[in-house]
């Protein structure tokens, strides 16, 4: 199972990965380990990009995003709120907050 934000304008407007992780918790019963993969490995997995995304592993586009949040777990519980701190792309900082 992959996780996702499907955004598009008509049909899907949620934008929050996040968001999307936590309701997979709340309300569907993934572990939050469960909805982490589904949202990484998982996702890349179905994008046909496993091979070069969805862990962090030499080799692999160093495609990040950096949380303030206490624990990794956090993530999968935390309904509001922004917690992205820092996107990277490619090995490089592409925003800050």
């Amino acid at each position: 199972m992959a996780l996702a934000t499907d955004f598009n304008p008509g049909s899907s407007f949620c934008v929050s990965l996040p968001l999307v992780c936590a309701l997979a918790c709340t309300q569907l019963g993934l572990a939050p380990a469960e909805a982490l993969t589904a949202c990484t490995l998982n996702a890349a997995h179905v994008l046909g990009r496993a091979h070069r995304a969805g862990r962090i592993v030499p080799g692999f586009d160093a495609d990040l995003v950096l949380l303030d949040a206490p624990d990794w777990r956090y993530l999968a519980y935390h309904l509001g709120g922004e917690l992205v701190t820092t996107v990277v792309k490619g090995g490089e900082i592409a925003w800050r907050r």
